[in-house]
């Protein structure tokens, strides 16, 4: 039979078209695909898989996790995940209505802070007060909480990928040793700081689960529950408070960039620290540098040096990352 000239022409130039198509960002079959939000969540995921899942983190470094809103396209990416790791506890609302709308058959999300713990223990503050409904969302800062959530990782990528199981477990116990490493320097570090300087006075409340685990004291958060700037009304009760309460620093957040802080500094003789972090990791992915547990032990060398304590007594913690820098996370 022959062949239309114009046909074999329409051939070759879709083979042409199918063969210049990139298929870099197409899922590896085989490889599980998880996808996860905040950076902080995306590293403890990434110190359990390594390079043997697709990790996606959907949360940019240094972007508000209470207010940043998905784009269209991460809807691609979550209807193939076959593993979706949420904070949950109504940070990451975007991503959840999101996810719920394009999770694929057979996939799951796992809301890691409503499973670590349980609703008589949730934490209402200055940030997040009780009668706006949604408890304190940062239980990573607690070192203890985020190993726990490194477990239910452990425990949600073997039941799915059980052949590399031995891999997942040697990359979750070289973790928590990390972890109870960097538990115990916290410990030594906050005892070496006057028992009466262990007050933290924050803009954004994100140490509230931290505090208690250590000793500290949370005095207060500037910034209202609405996200908003506070009135001049509220920075006036502010300074008052923090003149009666002889607070040695006030901490600011490379996230949360304020004026208003620096005002209150002078106003109150306090001295203004603006590098405290909790979901922004230190230098660029694929750093060595970029880890959550590199995240907290700078925290805790900036409250020993403003504090009175001694902040050399972090240095010995390993703070890369188990399976090496993260350069195989899409973030």
């Amino acid at each position: 039979m022959r062949i239309e000239p114009k046909i074999l022409l329409l051939l070759a130039l879709l083979s042409l078209l199918s063969a210049c198509i990139d298929t870099s960002s197409e899922p590896q079959s085989g490889r599980l695909q998880v996808v996860s939000t905040v950076s902080p969540i995306t590293n403890i995921v990434y110190n359990v898989t390594g390079d043997l899942v697709d990790l996606t983190g959907l949360v940019p470094a240094g972007a508000d996790s209470h207010t940043f809103e998905l784009a269209p396209s991460d809807a691609v990416t979550l209807a193939s995940a076959d593993l979706i790791f949420i904070n949950g506890l109504d940070l990451e609302t975007s991503a959840m209505r999101m996810a719920e709308a394009n999770l694929k058959d057979g996939g799951e999300i796992i809301l890691l802070g409503e499973l670590v713990i349980d609703p008589e223990d949730y934490v209402y503050d200055f940030s997040f007060p009780e009668e706006a409904g949604s408890p304190n969302p940062h239980l990573w800062t607690d070192p203890i909480f985020a190993l726990e959530y490194a477990g239910i990782v452990l425990e949600k990528v073997t039941a799915r990928d059980p052949g590399n199981a031995d891999a997942y477990q040697a990359n979750y116990d070289e973790f928590a040793a990390r972890i109870e490493a960097l538990d115990a320097a916290i410990q030594a570090t906050t005892a070496s700081i006057p028992a009466e300087n262990r007050k933290l006075y924050t803009y954004h409340d994100s140490f509230a689960y931290f505090a208690p685990r250590y000793g500290y004291t949370v005095l207060g958060a500037i910034q209202p529950a609405d996200f908003s700037e506070p009135s001049g009304q509220e920075v006036a009760a502010l300074i008052e408070q923090l003149r009666s309460g002889a607070i040695p620093a006030i901490f600011g957040s490379e996230v949360f960039p304020s004026q208003i802080l620096e005002q209150i500094a002078r106003e109150t003789n306090a001295e203004y620290v603006s590098t405290l972090s909790d979901d922004d990791l230190p230098g660029d992915p694929g750093d060595p540098q970029h880890s959550y547990i590199s995240m907290m032990v700078e925290n805790l060398k900036t409250m020993a040096d403003v504090l009175g304590g001694d902040p050399a007594l972090m240095d010995g913690v390993e703070t890369g990352n188990v399976p090496g820098p993260d350069t195989s996370v899409n973030q």
